[in-house]
């Protein structure tokens, strides 16, 4: 079995990065509920939540980086 994330959006599916080796294959597709997070349950209201947004957005295309998975914790 091979798990590769991708983003659904406008009626298509489409995959962060190919499988490799792979023409053809059955696929199973689950659709994962967004995460809500109640920022101001956090001690965060919305000017320290504008701010932290600017300072990370910098950093944001890096982050979301397949590569950059090895640092999650599970």
């Amino acid at each position: 079995m091979l798990t590769i994330e991708g983003t659904y959006k406008n009626g298509k599916i489409v995959l962060n990065e190919p499988p490799s080796e792979l023409t053809e294959s059955k696929v199973l597709v689950t659709f994962l509920r967004p995460v809500r997070i109640d920022l101001a349950e956090k001690g965060i209201d919305k000017e320290q939540a504008a701010r932290l947004k600017a300072k990370l957005g910098t950093i944001s295309e890096d982050w979301d980086r397949p590569e950059m998975d090895v640092y999650d914790v599970d």
